[in-house]
């Protein structure tokens, strides 16, 4: 596969980067996280799937240390509300300034911030700890060092001299290799590289779309691999993970909301192995 840094250099990547400059956080916030697809009542829902698949893999005490960077975090924190009891130092990180500030806004407790707290409220429920989600939130808040710019089709996705510790003890990634690849070749490249930012041993929970080509955001039209469940373990598999844990969601009619062409989501558990020369 071809490591070149210029996006230039590949007409498909060129193509992804320039929509990605018309992404508005607010409209993919509305699309996805406010109800329908945000209403977290139904145990049904995708919100409450993912939220499940999370809490239950972070409870089995395995996945945790004191380093995890989150990989392309776009505008959300949702993912990382179980992570935080599990790690001291988290690193968010996006592609996209318009990202890195909407989630500087959440971490910055300003008013326009989104508001996550049903998710928070949500997590402390199945979570079953007695916590508030008001404390749920501030050891997020506190647990996360900085965010960073990111490209996932670099050799060295955070460049040269990261500020954040390397390797990780985990990564976390939520719709982004699936949504940034033109082909499924740029699919794996991109897990390749991000996987060299994790310790031998060390964990990547990833959860992604399932057979979808293309969603919107505010005016953005944005293109999207189409991945299938097989795929998605091939992958990783060729990056030097065992797979720990592997699921999928179908995504029911009523949240076929016409804001994208997605058939599913999968979660998947995955353990670097060790020595593995990546």
């Amino acid at each position: 596969m071809s490591h070149a840094t210029d996006p230039a250099t590949d007409p498909g990547r060129a193509a992804v980067a320039s929509a990605y400059q018309r992404f508005e956080p607010r409209a993919y916030l509305r699309n996805n996280y406010a109800p329908p697809r945000g209403d977290l009542r139904s145990p049904d829902g995708v919100g409450p799937w993912k939220l499940r698949c999370l809490a239950q893999t972070f409870s089995t005490g395995e996945v945790s240390g004191h380093t995890l960077i989150d990989i392309g975090s776009g505008p959300t924190i949702y993912q990382l509300l179980s992570a935080c009891s599990y790690f001291e130092d988290i690193t968010m990180t996006d592609f996209l300034e318009v990202n890195r500030q909407e989630l500087g806004l959440w971490l910055r407790e300003e008013p326009m911030a989104f508001d996550w707290s049903v998710y928070s409220q949500h997590v402390c429920l199945i979570e079953g700890k007695g916590e508030s989600w008001q404390e749920k939130e501030r050891l997020l808040r506190a647990r996360v060092k900085r965010v960073l710019p990111i490209d996932v089709h670099q050799p060295q996705p955070l460049g040269g001299g990261s500020l954040a510790p390397l390797p990780a003890d985990a990564l976390v990634s939520a719709f982004c290799l699936e949504a940034v690849s033109p082909d499924l070749a740029s699919f794996q490249q991109a897990l390749h590289h991000i996987t060299t930012l994790l310790r031998p041993g060390g964990h990547l929970l990833l959860i992604g779309a399932l057979e979808e080509s293309w969603y919107l955001a505010g005016e953005a039209r944005l293109a999207v691999v189409p991945v299938c469940e097989e795929e998605v373990r091939e992958a990783l598999v060729l990056s030097g993970y065992e797979v720990r844990d592997l699921r999928t969601y179908i995504m029911p009619a009523h949240l076929r909301t016409g804001v994208d062409d997605v058939k599913g989501i999968f979660f998947a558990w995955a353990q670097k192995k060790g020595g593995v020369e990546v």
